[in-house]
This record gives C-alpha cells, sequence and structure tokens, in this order.
C-alpha cells in the first residue's frame, strides 16, 4: 500500500500508537507520521504509506494552524496540564487588552527555546528522557515563524487562542512564553491541530472509520503522492531527458521557477524543483 493519509488523532494516544494500529489494520510496515503531537493534542496528523514515506521530510516543513487552550497563574514542567506545577503566581488573571499587546510581540520571525519534555535530541539523548531523571540543560534558541495569533475567547484567567506557525514552533512554549510576558505563568489544557499545509480537520479521517472503511474494501482515506502535493505539472520527453531525468541529473525545462509533479507520457515520475529554466527531481516514484 502507497500513499497519504490525513488522520484525526484523538487526544489520549501518542503519535506512535496511531501508527501502531494503522500498522495492524492496513497490514503495511512501512508507515510514518510527519510531525508529533502529544498525547493531550489532537487533530491533523499526516502519515505516509509505503514508499510515500520518503517524502515525510517534506511534509514535516509545511507551516500549521493550532488551536491551543490555556489558563493563566500557574506553570508545569511539562507547559501543558499532563504535568506537574513547579511555579505559581499571585497574578492569577489578565485584561484581554493586555492579552492582545502581549501577543503582538510573537508575530512574525522569532527565537523560541524548546521545552525539556521534547523529542529533540541532545548529544544522541533525547530531552525528555533527561527530563524524567530531573536533569535540565541549556538549549539553544530556534528560529520559528508565527503568522498570526488571534484570540478565540478569554475570560480574564483561561481562554484559547488560534495561530499559524512555521515547523518546529512550540505551541506549549509559546503559552509559556506568553504568561511570562503578561507577569505571571500560563499552562496549555488543550491543543488541536487544525491543519498542515492544506490538509485540514475537516477532512481527516478517525482511526475507527479508517478501520472501517479498510474493512469494506474502500480505499477513501488514503491520497497518492500525485493527489497530495498540488505542485503543477511538467511533461518531459521519452529521449534522452527522460533517462537523464531518472538518473538523477539536471535537465533543460523552460518553466516558472518551483516544485512540480513530472510526466512522461501520462506516467506520474516524481516531484522536482525548477531554477533558472533548469529541472532536477528530488523525489522519484
Amino acid at each position: 500500500m502507497e500513499g497519504i493519509i490525513n488522520v484525526n488523532k484523538p487526544s489520549g494516544i501518542t503519535s506512535f500508537d496511531v501508527i501502531r494500529v494503522l500498522r495492524k489494520v492496513l497490514k503495511e510496515k512501512r508507515i510514518g507520521h510527519t510531525g508529533t503531537l502529544d498525547p493531550l493534542a489532537e487533530g491533523v496528523l499526516v502519515v505516509c504509506l509505503g514508499r510515500a514515506t520518503r517524502l515525510v521530510q517534506d511534509i514535516e516543513g509545511y507551516s500549521k494552524v493550532y488551536v491551543a487552550g490555556f489558563e493563566l497563574g500557574y506553570r508545569t514542567d511539562t507547559y501543558d496540564i499532563e504535568g506537574k506545577t513547579v511555579e505559581s503566581s499571585d497574578k492569577k488573571s489578565a485584561t484581554k487588552e493586555e492579552l492582545e499587546e502581549v501577543l503582538k510581540c510573537f508575530i512574525g520571525d522569532i527565537k523560541q527555546i524548546p521545552p525539556m519534555y521534547s523529542a529533540l535530541k541532545v548529544d544522541g539523548q533525547k530531552l525528555y528522557d533527561l527530563a524524567r531523571k530531573g536533569i535540565e540543560i541549556e538549549r539553544e534558541a530556534r528560529d520559528i515563524h508565527i503568522d498570526f495569533i488571534e484570540i478565540l475567547d478569554f475570560d480574564g484567567v483561561k481562554g484559547k487562542i488560534r495561530c499559524g506557525v512555521s515547523k518546529g514552533t512550540y505551541i506549549r512554549s509559546l503559552i509559556d512564553d506568553m504568561g511570562r510576558e503578561l507577569g505571571t505563568f500560563a499552562t496549555m489544557n488543550s491543543l488541536v491541530r487544525e491543519r498542515v499545509g492544506d490538509s485540514k480537520i475537516e477532512d481527516a479521517f478517525s482511526l475507527e472509520n479508517i478501520e472501517k472503511l479498510y474493512n469494506e474494501g474502500k480505499l477513501d482515506f488514503l491520497q497518492s503522492v500525485e493527489e497530495f502535493f498540488s505542485y503543477p505539472d511538467i511533461e518531459i520527453d521519452s529521449g534522452k531527458n527522460l533517462t537523464l531525468f531518472l538518473n538523477g541529473n539536471t535537465i533543460r525545462q523552460q518553466a516558472d521557477n518551483g516544485r512540480y509533479r513530472v510526466y512522461c507520457e501520462g506516467k506520474f515520475l516524481g516531484l522536482a524543483n525548477v531554477n533558472n529554466n533548469l529541472l532536477k527531481g528530488y523525489k522519484y516514484f
């Protein structure tokens, strides 16, 4: 089996639990997800099967949209409600106007320090393994980009925000930083990933629905690589250019700069970049 699935991950299980279930249901060993969601989080988890697992890193780089709930006044070691409370503040609330001003500070290109409870590796060790041993190490701030943040709900203590962010952004850390800027603490109490690139939560399939469809002999949940990557099409000839392309060489191709789906005589060959009228494949199928 080969293709891409937009899974609606439920809260309460890990991203790898999703992979484990799909391997059992679909009887496919080569499955990988494209961006971890914590057990607390739910929503879009894009999963690649078969040869499409080559594209995991491409999809990981897509921008994402989240809706996050939070509450003010305390922080935990994990920055969310699943952790242990480690600090509290005498200031338990803020005004909506204060929150709006603080959130403006996070729009655009910013630096963010990842949380200790994360799967990032330092010297070969995952940060959360160190954190569980009570070890905290210095982490380098990373460059991220935040497109927008909007307040969906806020009563002075609890609220929800919706934000569009780049790869590598930790919403837990964003909320923790937000609390500090407000002169208090803030902890994330819910998280829904609404979108990864063009994959939307309203189009996602639950694990139960995937199993039901598969048992009925239907693959409605499975997108082909061609369908998923909605790049423009480029047709190359079946002579020298085809040989050059399949051997990983650059070929001359009159086209605008950008990414393309490559075809020869109507057959999908893979994905390519065009730069200055030179085409080179980067994923082959």
